[in-house]
């Protein structure tokens, strides 16, 4: 217990809890619902008995669940800034208010009231900056800063601050004055920042300089240089996004979007990432990856840095992720990758998963040249395998065919099918993994790798996703591996589209035939069915497998659906299915429902609008799906599905344009809805420039880009006023990358061919 002063130290446990039992908990909601746990989890805490650490763990759950605050949350903050205050469990109540405090996330609760009922506890916060446990005090800063409240809170701040003797102390409530006066901050800061200073407090100088945007100087450079490797030093601090602090650092300048803060971001990097100490590259190499994925000139500049540390696996993913952009490491990669295989040394294990890490890189980088080392290694690479497959590069631009390396696939996949099933009826551990890898490939070259049919059809009963790649090694149809991973993704239209080319078949019969009888054998299940109807045109398997997938759970209902839509009239006999499918939708409680039970009633309203044009039965259906998803947080993206998907109902969608209208305010939303107004709103009473603002907002905020982009294509270019030109020729021409959200390994690709189709838009506008 620390000692808390005066009066506070005195505070019986009584008044600790006063009003606890009395208040009304169960009028008010956490992350679990009415809050009435909340009395026993706040008494145990403040007891300080064996269910203490429990009841910590239960409060976070509840009141600070991941970060979100709740009515019940602002309700606990008196009961534990009191806790804190009697000397009890005083750092942890004090690190759960200050959660509180900081959230932003605020689920049905008022903006900013989680926060101001903290702040209402600053007369028995304040007292704790000068309580005899530094790490109290630490905690207590940092609290107190987070309520922005800066009336009382700041000359408290500032007095301690001036008494403090402890660093990370220090650097605590210099941190917090930064959330309260961010000028003062940056003043106090700049006598900071040299050698002579603690490393705590240096760092939190730099930050307090960054933050309230004070030019990046010579100081500040030197100064974090000094500091490297950082990440030790600011994990003595409480605040989260300082616990990297190079890659916070850089984040921040780049952030800003100038060119001085860009090149002072990048001299930064380049200055660490050329360190002799492993410790300062290794975060410097993390940094950069952060550089890389928001600022499109930082490959440029740092690649030369990087390509000397290509052994690092740090350093070889994100030149992986760089792609062709980093053709000059293809020399030194294509050496890591090539080194001996196992030979008995200690060191064999770790040198392969080297091996790997380089040839993965190497594949995305230069994939002529890594074709043939994976073909001799294939079994000992399975990253590299993995990327080759396509798991980190465009599903449009395939891994080139190579002889060798098909040849390595195929006796790689004939020994991956195990003579007898496992007891279970599963692929052994790994096993599937490595097999879809080898799937995908193959899928890829299309009629090139027909040779593989036998082990492809071998591969059938264990793994349901050779079917996609039998079609496409059998039928000669442009784009048949993309139409096979939409049909494997239950997305069919395209797969089907490959099936009108039936005629086109490159391979011989005999290859068709036992390419046939083998999906024939596997039709019951609905992947193998839409493969043998895309090979031969056979519908019957199909409808067998469509029926049982509709009477299943909600995800395979839409998968049935949509295998069903994309037959179009020809699916007549499915329509009994359907409503039956559709009429146990309506009769379940909708208002508990799921997102993939509201997909799947999306996909049975379409698949019968296809199948039988008759509006007045889907329309309804789809105009609850909209109703059923508004306001409702998980829900959006289902919302924007509904919204692109029913542009395929024409006029006879108008009803729901106003279901579209309103989600124009929604960045994520909007260019959906921007898609489906252009194809069943009637065109006079469409406000161009204002579904033209919709998706050039979403754009800038990155909530849908490719959506976004199809949408301004869609629209056109003579919609588009001077300043939305402007605009759009910042995202296509800027340094910042758009792709902000995307996966991780995704993010430079993906923002080079947004770039690629922004450009292509404003070429259109002259």
């Amino acid at each position: 217990m620390s000692e808390a002063p005066g009066k506070i130290a005195a505070m019986e446990l009584r008044t600790v809890l006063a009003g606890l039992d009395a208040h009304p908990w169960a009028a008010v909601d956490h992350a679990y619902g009415p809050a009435e746990d909340l009395p026993g989890l706040l008494r145990a805490l403040a007891e300080d008995g064996a269910d203490a650490e429990e009841a910590l763990d239960e409060l976070y759950g509840s009141i600070a669940h991941q970060g979100t605050v709740y009515a019940a949350s602002a309700d606990a903050a008196p009961y534990l800034a009191r806790i804190a205050a009697s000397g009890r469990r005083s750092l942890d109540a004090l690190r759960l208010l200050g959660c509180l405090a900081e959230s932003e996330d605020e689920c049905e609760v008022a903006p900013g009231a989680v926060r101001a009922a903290v702040a209402a506890q600053l007369p028995l916060l304040l007292p704790l900056l000068a309580d005899q446990d530094a790490a109290v005090r630490q905690a207590a800063g940092w609290t107190v800063g987070h309520t922005r409240d800066a009336g009382p809170a700041l000359p408290a701040v500032r007095a301690r601050l001036a008494v403090e003797t402890e660093p990370v102390v220090r650097a605590e409530l210099l941190t917090s004055y930064g959330r309260l006066d961010r000028a003062g901050a940056a003043a106090e800061a700049r006598a900071l920042l040299g050698p002579e200073t603690p490393a705590p407090l240096r760092l939190a100088a730099v930050f307090a300089a960054l933050d309230a945007g004070e030019p990046w100087r010579a100081a500040h450079h030197d100064a974090v240089l000094g500091l490297l490797p950082a990440a030790g030093t600011a994990g003595t601090g409480h605040t989260y996004e300082h616990r990297e602090p190079l890659r916070a650092i850089v984040g921040a300048l780049l952030e800003r979007d100038t060119e001085a803060d860009r090149e002072s971001a990048l001299a930064l990097l380049d200055a660490a990432l050329r360190d002799e100490r492993p410790e300062a590259r290794a975060e410097a190499l993390w940094a950069a990856d952060r550089a890389c994925a928001r600022s499109r000139s930082a490959p440029r500049r740092l690649i030369p840095a990087i390509v000397p540390l290509a052994a690092d696996a740090t350093a070889a993913r994100l030149l992986g992720k760089l792609g062709p952009a980093a053709a000059e490491a293809a020399p030194v990669l294509a050496a890591l990758a090539a080194r001996p295989g196992p030979g008995g040394g200690a060191d064999d294990e770790s040198d392969d998963e080297a091996a790997d890490q380089a040839l993965a890189a190497l594949v995305l980088v230069a994939p002529q040249t890594a074709a043939p080392l994976l073909a001799r290694a294939l079994g000992r690479r399975p990253r590299a395998l993995q990327c080759a497959a396509g798991s980190h590069a465009p599903a449009d631009t395939p891994f080139p065919f190579n002889p060798e390396l098909f040849a390595a696939v195929r006796a790689r996949l004939a020994a991956r099918t195990p003579e007898r099933p496992e007891p279970c009826g599963c692929p052994p551990t790994g096993d599937q993994g490595d097999t879809a890898g080898l799937v995908r490939l193959l899928r890829q070259w299309g009629p090139q790798a027909v040779e593989a049919l036998p082990e492809l059809c071998a591969a059938l009963p264990r793994f349901p996703h050779a079917a996609t790649a039998i079609t496409a090694v059998t039928a000669g149809v442009v784009g048949a591996a993309a139409a096979a991973d939409a049909a494997a993704g239950g997305v069919v239209e395209a797969a089907v589209g490959a099936g009108t080319a039936v005629a086109a078949i490159a391979a011989g019969p005999q290859w068709r035939e036992q390419a046939a009888n083998v999906l024939r054998a596997g039709a019951g299940k609905l992947l193998g069915a839409q493969a043998l109807h895309v090979l031969t045109g056979e519908t019957g398997p199909l409808f067998t497998a469509v029926g049982a997938a509709l009477v299943g759970g909600p995800r395979g209902v839409a998968e049935g659906a949509r295998a069903a839509a994309a037959l179009g009239s020809a699916a007549g006999p499915l329509v009994p299915a359907l409503r039956a499918a559709l009429g146990r939708a309506v009769d379940r409680d909708t208002a508990r429902d799921t997102a993939p039970e509201v997909d799947a009633d999306l996909a049975l309203a379409l698949a019968l609008w296809r199948i039988t044009g008759e509006a007045a039965e889907a329309v309804p259906v789809l105009d609850a799906v909209f109703d059923r998803c508004e306001d409702r947080r998980w829900f959006h993206w289902t919302a924007a599905r509904a919204a692109r998907e029913i542009a395929v109902l024409g006029p006879a969608g108008r009803p729901l344009t106003a279901r579209l209208h309103a989600l124009l305010d929604h960045p994520a939303q909007a260019p959906s809805a921007v898609l489906g107004l252009l194809a069943v709103a009637d065109p006079a009473d469409l406000d161009r420039a204002r579904l033209a603002e919709a998706a050039l907002r979403s754009a800038e905020t990155g909530a849908d880009l490719d959506t976004a982009c199809d949408a301004l294509r869609a629209l056109g270019p003579a919609v588009l006023t001077p300043r939305q030109r402007d605009r759009l020729a910042a995202l296509a021409t800027g340094d910042r990358r758009l792709a902000v959200f995307g996966a991780e390994d995704a993010v430079v690709r993906e923002d080079e061919q947004l770039r690629t189709v922004l450009a292509s838009l404003l070429d259109r506008v002259g």
